[in-house]
C-alpha cells in the first residue's frame, strides 16, 4: 500500500468505527464499547502519523493527492473528490486523531452515563467527529469541505447536548447548532455562487477558473459568505458568542476537542480557502485580506484576554481565552506569509496540548467537587495541589507561553512575523498570552492553595460555576488514574514540542508549502510553474523570542499575583489604581459583559451585523 492510498483510511476509519458502534452498542458492554474506539482512534492516529512523516520531510510540489474513486481530472477540468496531504492539512488532522485519542484515555470509565443498554453512542460520536475534522483537514474539494465541516458540526452539537436530561446543555447545544448553522449555509451559499462562476467544486480548479475573471462584487460575495461559515467556527469576533455558552454545559472530554481542535480548524480553513482560491487572478487582493483579518485578530485577541480575566466559571474562562488565542492564531495566518502560517501551525499545535491538559484537569474538580466555581473552590482543592495543582499551573504558564514550551516557540514565530509587518503586534502577543494565563494561574492560588482574602460574591448564577451537575455519579471518589495522565501526557507532549530539534525546519518548510498556490495546483493536477525551492529552515528560538516569552510569563504571574494579594494592600497609591480599575470596569467590562447575553437573537443579530461588515470592507477594499 503505497501513501497515497493511506489518504482515504483517514476518513473511513472513524467513519467505519462509528458505524460498528452505533450497530453493536446494544449488545456489548461499556468496557467492549472503550475496547473497540481505542482501537479504531490508535489506528487512525498510526495512519496520519505515517503520512504525516511522509509529507513533512518530502520534497516541494510532490504532497500525496488522491482523487476518490479514480475520477481522476481531465484537461484541467474534474468531477471527482481530491484529498490532498500537504503538511499542513495533514498535521492539523494527526493533531485531531491525537486528541481524539487523548478523550478516550481520558473518558475510560468517566461515565456512569450514558445507560448501560446503549453504551457506544458517546463513542461513536466521537469518531464521527474524528471523521468531520480529519476529512475537513485534507480534503481538497470545497463542497466536501462543506460537508465534512458540517459532520464535525454535527457530531459537536450532539455531544455537547449529550446530558439530555438537563436542559443546560441541550439550551447550549441549541444555540451553538443553530448559529453554527446559519454560518453554514452562508458558506453554502458562497459555494453555490462559485460552482455557478466557474463550473468547479475543487478548491485549485475554481482557484484556476477564476484568473479568466476580474474580481466583482460576485466574487467578493462568495469570498465573505464562505468565510462567514469558517470564522463562525473559529469564534472570530463579532461570531464567538456561541463558543462560552457551549464550553460552558459541555462534557468535559467535548470541552477538550472543541478549544483544543475544532475551532483552530475554522481559522485553518479561512487561510486554506484563501491561498487555494482567492490568492490568484480574479481572486480578492491580499492586502484588502490582510488588513481586514488582522484587525478581526486584534479585536478577537483583546476581547477574549478582557472576558476571560473577568470569569469566575472555570469552563468560560478557559473558553474565552480559547478566543482570545483564536485571535492571535488569526493575526499569524493573516500575515500571508510562510512565517506567520508556520507560527500558526506550531502555535496551534502547543496550544491544544496546554488547553486540553486544562479543561481534562477542570474535569477532574468538577468528579470531585461537583463545581468550577473559583471562589467556591477558594481553598478546598488544597488535597491535590501536589497533582492537579502543580499540572494546573503548568498549563497557565504553558499558555503564557513560557520557554521551552511549545506554544512559547510558537508563540515565538508568530510575533516575530507580526511585527516584522507592525511592531504594535508584538505587544498583543505579549499582552493577550500574559492576561490569559494570568487568570488560569489566578484560579489556580485560589483553588489549590487558598491564598489571598477569600472572593468576595460577584457575577450573576449563570455564570458562577455554582450549581453545576458532576458529570459523574459518585463526585467523591478517588481520581481515576486516567483522569491524570492524560493531561500530565499532554502538557509533556507540548514541553516536547518546544525542546525537540529541528521543530523550526520543519514547520518552516510547511509554512512555505501552505502559501504555495503553485504547489498545491500541482499536487490537484492542474499544470502550473512547478514546484518552489525548500525555504531556509527557521531557527528553533531566538533571544528575542525566548525574551518575549519570559515577559509574558512574568506578566502572568505579576497578574495573578496582584489579583490575589494586592486588593489588601493600604496606601493613596493602592487606592488610586482600585478607583482606576473600577472606572475601567464601568466603561468597558461591563458594557462587554453586556453583550455576552445569551439569548439567541442577539447572537443571530451579531451574526448579520457581522456578514454586513465584511461584504462592506471588502467591497471597498477590492
Amino acid at each position: 500500500m503505497s501513501v497515497v492510498d493511506l489518504l482515504p483510511l483517514t476518513v473511513a476509519i472513524p467513519l467505519v468505527g462509528a458505524a460498528l458502534l452505533a450497530l453493536s452498542g446494544h449488545w456489548i458492554r461499556r468496557m467492549g464499547c472503550d475496547i473497540l474506539t481505542a482501537l479504531f482512534a490508535t489506528a487512525q492516529a498510526a495512519v496520519l502519523l505515517v503520512l504525516w512523516l511522509h509529507t513533512a520531510h518530502g520534497s516541494p510540489g510532490h504532497s500525496p493527492a488522491s482523487w476518490v474513486g479514480g475520477w481522476t481530472p481531465h484537461r484541467g477540468e474534474s468531477v471527482g473528490i481530491v484529498l490532498v496531504g500537504d503538511p499542513v492539512g495533514v498535521g492539523a488532522a494527526l493533531l485531531a486523531a491525537l486528541l481524539v485519542l487523548a478523550v478516550v484515555a481520558y473518558s475510560w470509565r468517566y461515565f456512569d452515563e450514558p445507560p448501560a443498554r446503549m453504551p457506544g453512542t458517546f463513542p461513536a460520536l466521537v469518531l464521527l467527529f474524528e471523521a468531520g475534522m480529519c476529512g475537513f483537514a485534507v480534503t481538497g474539494d470545497l463542497f466536501d469541505a462543506f460537508v465534512f465541516f458540517e459532520l464535525m458540526g454535527t457530531a459537536a452539537y450532539a455531544l455537547t447536548g449529550y446530558r439530555v436530561e438537563d436542559p443546560r446543555p441541550v439550551q447550549g447545544a441549541l444555540t451553538f447548532g443553530l448559529v453554527n448553522s446559519l454560518g453554514a449555509y452562508c458558506s453554502l451559499l458562497g459555494i453555490g455562487l462559485l460552482y455557478a462562476r466557474t463550473g468547479e467544486l475543487g478548491m485549485a480548479q475554481i482557484g484556476h477558473a477564476l484568473g479568466a475573471h476580474r474580481t466583482d462584487l460576485l466574487t467578493v460575495a462568495a469570498f465573505v459568505l464562505v468565510l462567514t461559515g469558517l470564522l463562525v467556527k473559529a469564534a472570530v469576533v463579532p461570531f464567538h458568542f456561541w463558543l462560552a455558552d457551549a464550553h460552558a454545559v459541555a462534557p468535559t472530554p467535548v470541552c477538550m476537542l472543541l478549544s483544543g481542535v475544532m475551532v483552530e480548524l475554522g481559522v485553518y480553513g479561512a487561510a486554506r480557502v484563501y491561498w487555494t482560491v482567492f490568492s490568484g487572478a480574479g481572486g480578492i487582493p491580499a492586502p484588502a485580506v490582510r488588513g481586514v483579518l488582522v484587525c478581526l485578530g486584534v479585536v478577537t485577541a483583546l476581547l477574549g484576554a478582557v472576558m476571560c480575566w473577568q470569569q469566575r466559571h472555570l469552563k468560560r474562562l478557559l473558553a474565552f481565552s480559547t478566543i482570545g488565542h483564536v485571535g492571535l492564531f488569526l493575526v499569524a495566518a493573516a500575515l500571508l506569509d510562510p512565517e506567520g502560517a508556520a507560527g500558526f501551525a506550531l502555535y496551534v499545535a502547543g496550544h491544544a496540548g496546554a488547553k486540553a491538559a486544562l479543561f481534562a484537569l477542570t474535569g477532574v474538580l468538577l468528579d470531585q467537587y461537583g463545581s468550577v466555581d473559583v471562589h467556591g473552590l477558594f481553598g478546598r482543592a488544597k488535597a491535590l495541589r501536589r497533582s492537579v495543582g502543580l499540572l494546573f499551573v503548568a498549563g497557565g504558564l504553558a499558555l503564557a507561553g513560557l520557554p521551552p514550551f511549545g506554544t512559547g516557540l510558537g508563540k515565538s514565530f508568530a510575533e516575530h512575523a507580526a511585527g516584522s509587518w507592525l511592531p504594535v503586534l508584538t505587544a498583543l502577543f505579549v499582552v493577550v498570552s500574559g492576561v490569559t494565563g494570568g487568570a488560569v494561574l489566578r484560579a489556580a492560588l485560589r483553588m489549590f492553595a487558598g491564598a489571598g482574602r477569600r472572593p468576595g460574591e460577584s457575577g450573576g448564577p449563570q455564570t458562577s460555576g455554582e450549581g453545576e451537575e458532576p458529570e459523574v455519579r459518585d463526585p467523591g471518589r478517588r481520581v481515576p488514574r486516567t483522569m491524570i495522565a492524560v493531561p500530565a501526557v499532554l502538557l509533556a507532549a507540548c514541553l516536547a514540542l518546544g525542546l525537540a530539534p529541528g521543530v523550526g525546519g520543519v514547520f518552516g518548510r510547511a509554512g512555505a508549502l501552505f502559501v504555495s498556490r503553485a504547489d498545491y495546483q500541482a499536487a490537484a493536477g492542474l499544470p502550473g510553474p512547478g514546484a518552489t525551492a525548500p525555504p531556509p529552515p527557521l531557527p528553533d528560538w531566538t533571544t528575542a523570542g525566548v525574551a518575549l516569552g519570559l515577559l509574558s510569563t512574568a506578566l502572568a504571574v505579576g497578574l495573578a499575583a496582584v489579583a490575589v494579594w494586592g486588593p489588601a494592600r493600604r496606601g493613596a497609591t493602592a487606592r488610586a489604581a482600585r478607583r482606576a480599575l473600577a472606572a475601567c470596569s464601568r466603561t468597558l467590562v461591563l458594557p462587554l459583559r453586556g453583550l455576552h447575553s445569551g439569548r439567541l437573537g442577539d447572537d443571530v443579530a451579531w451574526l448579520g451585523a457581522g456578514v454586513a461588515a465584511l461584504l462592506g470592507a471588502f467591497s471597498l477594499l477590492r
